[in-house]
């Protein structure tokens, strides 16, 4: 089995779909409800957050698409549902802040990442407004010419 690439030490899991389909507009972090055993999966580095959204519902905010693969040694007492629905964790201001922006300006809240911070579990999201198939384009042809960029250059600096 391969390991997956992470972008720090304290990262869980990425959610780069969502850089790809969004322009993110602005970032929370959110704690997460979470079971003994997701805790344990999460420890290992069993998540997946590339189909996962954030619903706002009844003042509350609530993670659902999000994957957690349970251990088959840490989940044999309880039965265990990878993709259930998880509570996040927000300060009423924030909450306020998400519910103006998605009911008024049309925004989208998506699970950008998750990480540890210290011995706690934070989830990041964003909102943010989804991208048009022409700015998916420019933002991969800017991509690639960043890319060729740093490679003229690399070939610049072992001629020197």
């Amino acid at each position: 089995m391969a390991k997956q690439k992470k972008a720090s030490p304290g990262t869980i899991a990425l959610n780069k779909k969502a850089q790809h389909d969004y322009f993110i507009e602005q970032k929370f972090e959110a704690g997460i409800a979470l079971a003994g055993w997701e805790v344990k999966s999460l420890r290992a580095g069993k998540a997946q957050l590339v189909d996962s959204y954030v619903l706002l519902k009844d003042g509350e905010a609530w993670l659902l698409g999000s994957h957690i693969t349970p251990l088959t040694t840490a989940s044999t007492h309880v039965i265990a549902d990878p993709v259930r629905t998880r509570k996040l964790l927000l300060h009423k201001q924030e909450l306020g802040k998400l519910f103006g922006a998605v009911q008024q300006k049309g925004y989208a809240c998506v699970a950008t990442a998750l990480y540890w911070k210290k011995h706690l579990i934070k989830c990041e999201i964003a909102l943010a407004k989804g991208k048009k198939a022409f700015d998916k384009r420019d933002t991969e042809r800017d991509r690639d010419n960043q890319r060729e960029l740093q490679r003229v250059m690399r070939s610049k600096g072992k001629d020197l």
